[in-house]
């Protein structure tokens, strides 16, 4: 598995309470949805950026 690096995320009381719905919903932790929402944001802009070359 690869090694995860910690970093401090500030965002707004109203993103957060979103967060947390969303991750309630999706049964995951906050921190678990937003590294799900990252991960797929990556995989999304590679595969832009694979297609526009």
């Amino acid at each position: 598995m690869s090694e995860k690096k910690a970093f401090a995320l500030r965002v707004s009381q109203e993103i957060m309470k979103e967060l947390e719905r969303w991750a309630t919903e999706e049964f995951r932790s906050v921190n678990g949805q937003i590294e799900f929402i990252l991960h797929e944001a990556v995989k999304t802009h590679k595969k832009k950026s694979k297609n526009a070359k």
